[in-house]
């Protein structure tokens, strides 16, 4: 049994080149752009996707255009995906639709048509407004073009933006970042996103193979993370975390989620979805769904077999595109769920999961966690940078003493 979709996200995996850090499902040069780029045969098989997910119940409260660019889409492929969502689901009266642009003159695509469809909330990849850093990531703007396409998106009378932002980045110093937050600020965010740059290798994880979530990284990209890694440092990470904390905290952004400050009433309904354990459903290559219960569904992220499966040549019907699931054991699933509230501000309700007493014990005694207005418990500033430790302690394998 499975809970109707609060949400859908949507994965569109096309970038006009790729940064050496990303690991989404990411697809560039000549299937992003050109003549003989695939965008539109992917919107097709998107729409098929859709049509074959659907489960009209309640409709959605959001709707998340992520990547990848999909701000490199046409404003009527977008408004393709957003019809199709609305046949097979419904979309709210008031719903929260957005979608991830990449802030360079070429990439941040016709806001004013994306307004005109539907979207009503911009997130734009700044990751930072230094120039060094942004060339070191292989980032394609510049800092003038993130001012830019804030300025664009106001006009188009979009009144939700948020921003992405980096930190621990290779060559970064807390005066540059200092700067980044003071530019980021300055701009009137509606919401803030703030990740330590995290540097994986999804294929020696094993998650590239064939019914994998995720491609394989390039030769080069696996050369630039190893000494990438080097130059990153935990402590100097929680520095500029609480640097941001207190910026965020002073331009009236409040922090709601470990990794994610807001303004009030702008904290992203989408995200708040999954942190609060609801169901969402899940389109496009690599795209995740959660059913709300144990259940987790991923497609895979090879685009050919994804269009293969979706719009086959041979004359047979349309079917669902390869990828997997796994289900989690009943004291997996209150973990998972503890955790995930204990992410946000909101953090675990009183007497929420009393299995969990001696590792919250633990985390009250090493000043991790306070109490919340309501008699829950949420994390300290001190429990946001140490919070790992604590969700060891909540999982089935914990050792026995984990707690002590």
């Amino acid at each position: 049994m499975s809970r109707a979709p609060v949400a859908l996200y949507v994965h569109v995996p096309f970038c006009l080149s790729i940064c050496p850090y990303c690991d989404f499902v990411v697809y560039a040069g000549r299937a992003a752009r050109g003549p003989s780029n695939r965008i539109d045969t992917f919107v097709d098989a998107l729409v098929v996707e859709i049509g074959l997910r659907a489960r009209p119940a309640a409709p959605l409260d959001s709707v998340y255009l992520g990547g990848g660019t999909p701000s490199l889409m046409s404003t009527a492929q977008a408004e393709r995906i957003l019809s199709a969502i609305e046949r097979g689901f419904g979309i709210a009266p008031d719903p929260e639709v957005t979608i991830e642009v990449n802030p360079g003159r070429d990439e941040r695509g016709d806001l004013d048509g994306f307004r005109r469809v539907g979207v009503n909330r911009l997130s734009v990849g700044a990751q930072s407004f230094d120039g060094s850093e942004l060339r070191r990531l292989g980032r394609r703007h510049s800092a003038a073009d993130i001012a830019g396409t804030v300025a664009a998106a106001r006009r188009a009378g979009i009144d939700n933006v948020s921003m992405d932002l980096l930190y621990d980045v290779p060559g970064q110093t807390t005066e540059s970042w200092r700067r980044t937050l003071d530019a980021t600020v300055a701009l009137q965010p509606d919401h803030v996103s703030a990740y330590a740059l995290a540097l994986d290798d999804p294929q020696s994880e094993g998650l590239s193979g064939p019914t994998g979530d995720h491609l394989p990284a390039r030769p080069g990209a696996r050369i630039w993370r190893r000494r990438a890694r080097l130059e990153q440092d935990e402590d100097r990470a929680a520095e500029l975390y609480e640097i941001a904390d207190d910026a965020f905290g002073l331009a009236g952004l409040d922090w709601y989620e470990l990794s994610s400050w807001a303004r009030p009433g702008r904290a992203s309904r989408h995200n708040l979805g999954y942190w609060s354990g609801a169901a969402w459903e899940a389109v496009g290559p690599g795209a995740h769904a959660f059913d709300g219960m144990r259940t987790r569904r991923w497609n895979a992220a090879r685009l050919d077999t994804y269009l293969t499966a979706l719009l086959p040549t041979d004359g047979s019907a349309a079917r669902l595109p390869p990828g997997g699931s796994e289900a989690t054991a009943e004291r997996g699933a209150a973990a998972e769920q503890a955790i995930l509230r204990l992410r946000t501000s909101a953090g675990l309700p009183a007497a929420a999961h009393p299995e969990f007493g001696a590792a919250l014990a633990w985390a009250s005694a090493n000043g991790l966690t306070e109490p919340t207005d309501s008699g829950g418990i949420r994390l300290t500033r001190r429990g946001r940078l140490l919070s790992n430790e604590l969700f060891v302690r909540l999982l089935p394998d914990a050792p026995r003493d984990a707690a002590a």
